[in-house]
């Protein structure tokens, strides 16, 4: 697989125009102006830089995991270092709109650098963009075009802490904006809880605990065609829970079952769930019910 350890071997690969900063590019098209055209397609590639861009699709389906969106509004999109990117040329964007790519040195020594890791929409795949509204999108450009108009000014002692600053702004409305977008899809979230527990179900129904152990949630995201983040922190919104505290609620609850049968000692019933350590088992039970497996069996068993 490909690799770009510089900005400008990235975007020379895109055949994209040479950044006017080594570490930092902006392309933006407001009004009558056009993005420059990136390659048609590619084969999978990594890179060290970060990338916001701003696109709508005016041809072709898309289809975001096993949803389909409206695509007549923006679609925001975030990249990471080190992500794996792939496209190939069923799709058509229009050529308005914006992209920034900057390397993740260039938040080196900023306050920044360090923030930029709290915001989970960069963890995720691009089935997860941000879906912006008319009055969304116009507040971003607006910060992206301050961003722009800096950009291509003369570099000075204060560009670029200007620059992280708007950078920083842009991120936190995004931030905002994510947070509408969960409670926006209280449906789908509900949805995907559902499919959450089913794909439980099925791995416990063909014995797969005994014999592989409990699933990661990677795993389980992956079975769902999310991504690991997105899965957490939408059970998080809407149940209040995280994608492992339903994990562990799940075993806990096909525990009590088990628990019952007489014949089955409370090491043989955490091996069956599919710990590696009874011990464990009978801790995270008490951390969620109170009383300890022996206990409960104790409490519920049929005379």
């Amino acid at each position: 697989m490909q690799h770009f350890k510089t900005l400008s071997a990235y975007l020379d690969y895109l055949e994209l125009p040479s950044p006017e900063h080594p570490m930092l590019s902006v392309f933006f098209a407001n009004g009558e102006g056009f993005l420059p055209c990136p390659k048609e397609s590619s084969p999978p590639i990594t890179n060290e830089c970060y990338s916001i861009s701003l696109k709508k699709i005016i041809k072709g389906d898309l289809n975001y995991g096993r949803t389909k969106y409206d695509f007549n509004n923006g679609a925001l999109i975030f990249l990471a270092p080190r992500q794996i990117l792939q496209w190939d040329s069923s799709v058509v964007y229009d050529q308005k709109g914006f992209s920034i790519n900057f390397h993740e040195d260039f938040l080196k020594g900023t306050e920044l650098a360090h923030q930029i890791k709290k915001y989970g929409f960069f963890s995720y795949t691009a089935n997860e963009a941000l879906h912006l509204s008319p009055k969304e999108e116009k507040q971003i450009e607006s910060i992206v075009e301050s961003i722009d108009i800096e950009y291509q000014n003369n570099q000075d002692e204060f560009s670029k802490d200007i620059i992280i600053s708007q950078l920083s702004t842009l991120f936190k409305y995004a931030n905002r904006f994510y947070e509408r977008q969960f409670l926006n899809r209280k449906e789908l979230s509900n949805d995907l809880l559902e499919q959450f527990n089913q794909q439980l179900s099925t791995y416990f129904n063909s014995g797969f605990l005994e014999e592989k152990g409990i699933p990661s949630i990677e795993q389980i995201a992956n079975s769902l065609s999310i991504s690991q983040r997105y899965l957490s922190d939408t059970l998080k919104k809407e149940t209040g829970k995280t994608s492992t505290e339903h994990l562990q609620l799940y075993l806990i609850d096909e525990s009590k079952n088990i628990l019952l049968k007489p014949n089955k000692t409370i090491a043989e019933v955490a091996y069956d769930l599919g710990f590696e350590y009874p011990p464990y088992f009978s801790r995270l039970f008490k951390k969620k019910e109170g009383i300890s497996p022996k206990e409960y069996r104790d409490k519920y068993k049929i005379n």
